[in-house]
């Protein structure tokens, strides 16, 4: 599926960025021409959701934060409007039920035959590691076993940094790995696809394999957990300090 406004977007927005960030993009070959699959990236900055659907031939759609629809004011319909237009679907993070609204969203993409992109880790990244995700990519990937493919987003903390509206004129670059079974996965792996002991190793394995795909540190803590923990105090948590030489 491909909405108009979905494309009218890419076509008004591409060209100034492929001018500003020159994104590229490694291994799209790697993303099926049709038919289904779970795009899982990490998560650097606001604009990660500009670069990789204008990289990507085929429409993606990415659950979004239930504040991006609800907005007040002319700058909040116009939020609104964007974001509803291009089909990506709002989440209630604070809710209850949240992780069973993001499921029931996915399945429908994915059973119509679509890209479903999600970012476990939930937040972005305050320095650019790859943070411990959340087990909601797992449990999507072994309820429907589409194929999960990992998208490594470089550069683009960089080019658009928390807290920056205007992107900076740094290169942003895109890794796409191999399609990846998830029901394979976890046979190849002693789990039963549908228990609960596999969606934490799983995730694990997927973000571990992300640091590598972009080249960073994995950190095993929640990148919330670490921004709590530096607003109120300043400092890392125990265990997610960052290395000199990631910094």
């Amino acid at each position: 599926m491909q909405n108009k406004w979905y494309s009218l977007f890419k076509a008004i927005l591409g060209p100034p960025l492929l001018v500003w960030n020159r994104p590229r993009i490694h291994g799209a070959d790697n993303i099926p021409d049709e038919g289904a699959a779970i795009l899982v990236s990490n998560h650097q900055a606001v604009m990660d959701s500009f670069y990789l659907p204008l990289m990507v031939r085929r429409q993606l759609t990415f659950p979004a934060k239930k504040e991006y629809f609800t907005g007040t004011g002319i700058s909040g319909r116009i939020q609104k409007f964007f974001f509803s237009s291009v089909g990506q679907i709002p989440v209630d993070r604070s809710s209850k039920d949240a992780g069973d609204t993001l499921q029931d969203a996915a399945e429908s993409v994915l059973a119509r035959g679509d890209l479903f992109g999600i970012y476990p880790e939930g937040t972005r990244s305050p320095d650019g590691r790859v943070y411990k995700g959340r087990t909601g990519m797992a449990r999507i990937a072994m309820a429907t076993g589409q194929p999960v493919i990992l998208v490594g987003m470089i550069g683009s903390g960089k080019a658009n940094p928390i807290g920056t509206t205007i992107p900076r004129p740094v290169k942003v670059e895109i890794k796409i790995s191999k399609q990846i079974d998830p029901h394979a996965w976890a046979a190849d792996n002693g789990y039963d696809p549908d228990s609960r002991e596999v969606m934490r190793p799983f995730t694990d394995y997927c973000m571990r394999h992300l640091a590598e795909l972009v080249g960073v540190d994995y950190v095993d803590v929640y990148a919330s957990d670490v921004k709590k923990t530096l607003a109120e105090t300043g400092a890392y948590p125990a265990g997610a300090e960052p290395k000199e030489s990631s910094l």
